[in-house]
């Protein structure tokens, strides 16, 4: 059964939504059969949908009016995802951005992680794994982070918990909303092993049969961005088998 098709199918069976408020969620779908289908079981969540098929009418659409949340096909007209997932970060856009596409090597996880995305779902795939990971999304970008004291300093990281920025060295780190949870996951837990399942739940809202490889993307991005010698880590420690610590 195609990707389309199982939207179709499997729409009418999907339990109500329950796990967050209803949203605006942008789709930048250039497969309109596709785009239909998603919109339609977004819909029957309770959320608001619009649907663009380019990566032009995409960033249009974002200077009017803000989404809580954006599904984002790579292989659009031009500009294509990756180049438009970079323009809005770059311009301090930190709406949380899943990934929908035929391209699922790792290199182009990789990529999209790097340009700021927060989730990454490739095709054909299931409908209900897909509706879990967007209410994922919706129900961390609406505050399901619990609060900290505000600010945080370790080594040479300063973290603004309150305005969600972060500095190394003085000069902004550039963090996804997902990178910045799983930043707070661990600020909150100094010296406390941490398993790939726990951050799944914690962080990502997963259940534990979520494939665990997006756990070292992300922690493999995060480090990029906030240890000295990313591939020496200081604060952000492997265990062995077990998961990772939080050395501040």
């Amino acid at each position: 059964m195609s990707s389309i098709d199982s939207v179709t199918a499997a729409t009418s069976a999907l339990p109500p939504e329950k796990s967050s408020a209803a949203a605006h969620v942008l789709i930048v779908e250039d497969n309109a059969d596709l785009a239909f289908g998603l919109q339609r079981t977004l819909e029957a969540q309770g959320h608001t949908v619009d649907v663009v098929g380019s990566g032009r009418e995409a960033l249009d659409r974002v200077k009017g009016v803000t989404p809580a949340l954006i599904i984002l096909d790579l292989m659009i007209p031009p500009p294509d995802g990756y180049a438009v997932l970079a323009e809005l970060r770059r311009h301090g856009c930190m709406v949380p951005v899943l990934i929908l596409s035929a391209r699922g090597e790792e290199a182009d996880k990789v990529r999209g992680f790097r340009a700021g995305a927060d989730d990454y779902v490739t095709k054909p795939f299931g409908v209900l794994e897909l509706v879990e990971r967007v209410q994922a999304l919706l129900r961390r970008s609406q505050g399901s982070v619990a609060s900290m004291p505000e600010g945080r300093r370790f080594g040479r990281v300063l973290v603004d918990d309150v305005g969600r920025r972060a500095w190394r060295d003085g000069e902004p780190v550039t963090l996804s909303p997902l990178e910045f949870a799983l930043l707070l996951t661990f600020l909150r837990q100094p010296g406390v092993v941490l398993s790939r399942a726990t951050l799944l739940r914690d962080v990502w809202g997963h259940a534990p049969d979520i494939q665990t490889r997006t756990v070292d993307l992300h922690i493999s991005e995060l480090r990029r961005k906030i240890e000295p010698e990313p591939s020496r880590p200081r604060h952000i420690v492997t265990v062995f088998k077990t998961g990772y610590r939080f050395d501040p």
